[in-house]
């Protein structure tokens, strides 16, 4: 049965309010179906797609502001991961594109030749989650150290057994899941743990669907895995978080570890990125209002840090001030803290 929200394929196969279980199958033809004459009828659409982390404060702001809209707009919002988004934002495919990560330098140049011009938008905090089988019973914590051993790519073919990381573990085969190489999620982890972007061992599982990761992840007694907060959040009944050890105590992943800046390197800013050309269209331009009015109240109901409220204010008053480009460039966003990734921004 269709709702008034009208999601595209990609939306309904992820849906978030956390996972709702969907007759996938029964519905996808109706939907094709009931989308075309949408189009046909000029319905405005706000076309978005990017990180799966960042999806589900998108997904539950795209299902608010339909309602709000009362199906006199459309939004879709895909999963093809920071890199994959950016892809297609700097074709003029999307209007918004979801981002775990700052936008790259070769990013930057492709959206410049193509006369792309954005805002950069922070939306919230990350703690970027390691996870393991619940029936791991020998991981109390691991340290950044332990995961480059782990996840360089010298490791590729070399480090295969748990012992391997750690003499007091078990003899049993380490097995890898992460996301794939066009997540944001992967460039930041590779980045923080293994000091450089895109450097990894390649002999995991990889996946940009963050849900596939968590179900590798529980069926299998050895394995480890990193995503999103809120998806260990959605799933912690099914896999384990494991703290990290920093300045010699553990940490577990959590709000006020990402406040207080002790969930560190794995504590991460979020953002979408809006289109200049997008955002003059009256769809866009309200649904980006909406995200940032709503924000405080819609990360946090997705398990996210949110912002201070006062920042959104200052961080929408840029927006309508048509406040162009990264803050990022020659940076990047290890070890940020919320208050200096606001004083980068200029909303603090």
């Amino acid at each position: 049965m269709l709702t008034k929200t009208f999601f595209s394929l990609d939306t309904l196969t992820h849906s978030s309010r956390f996972y709702r279980p969907l007759a996938i199958a029964a519905t996808t033809s109706t939907l094709v179906f009931t989308q075309l004459p949408l189009h046909s009828q000029g319905v405005p659409t706000v076309k978005i797609d990017g990180s799966s982390t960042v999806y589900p404060i998108t997904e539950a702001v795209a299902e608010d502001f339909q309602k709000a809209s009362k199906g006199k707009a459309r939004v879709t919002v895909g999963i093809s991961g920071t890199g994959g988004g950016f892809k297609k934002f700097c074709k003029g495919e999307t209007d918004i594109s979801n981002a775990s990560r700052p936008i790259s330098a070769s990013e930057r140049e492709a959206c410049k030749k193509a006369g792309i011009r954005y805002m950069e938008l922070p939306v919230a905090f990350d703690a970027l989650t390691v996870v393991v089988n619940p029936k791991n019973n020998w991981v109390k914590s691991l340290t950044p150290a332990q995961l480059k051993k782990m996840w360089e790519p010298a490791a590729q073919g070399k480090i295969t057994n748990w012992n391997q990381i750690d003499p007091k573990f078990p003899n049993a085969p380490l097995k890898l899941y992460g996301p794939g190489a066009d997540s944001g999620t992967f460039d930041y982890f590779t980045e923080a743990i293994n000091d450089k972007a895109k450097s990894s061992r390649k002999d995991f599982t990889p996946s940009e669907d963050d849900n596939v990761l968590v179900q590798g992840i529980t069926r299998d007694k050895n394995a480890l895995g990193y995503f999103g907060y809120a998806y260990y959040e959605a799933n912690k009944n099914r896999v384990k978080a494991v703290p990290i050890v920093n300045n010699g105590k553990p940490v577990s992943p959590s709000i006020k570890t990402v406040e207080n800046n002790t969930y560190v390197p794995l504590s991460r800013p979020i953002f979408i990125y809006v289109s200049e050309k997008a955002a003059k269209r009256p769809e866009v331009k309200q649904f980006v209002e909406f995200y940032l009015k709503n924000a405080p109240r819609l990360v946090k109901s997705v398990k996210y840090v949110p912002l201070p409220s006062q920042a959104y204010n200052e961080i929408l008053a840029s927006f309508k001030n048509n406040k162009m480009g990264s803050v990022f460039v020659g940076k990047d966003t290890v070890g940020v803290s919320i208050n200096e990734l606001l004083k980068l921004e200029g909303v603090d």
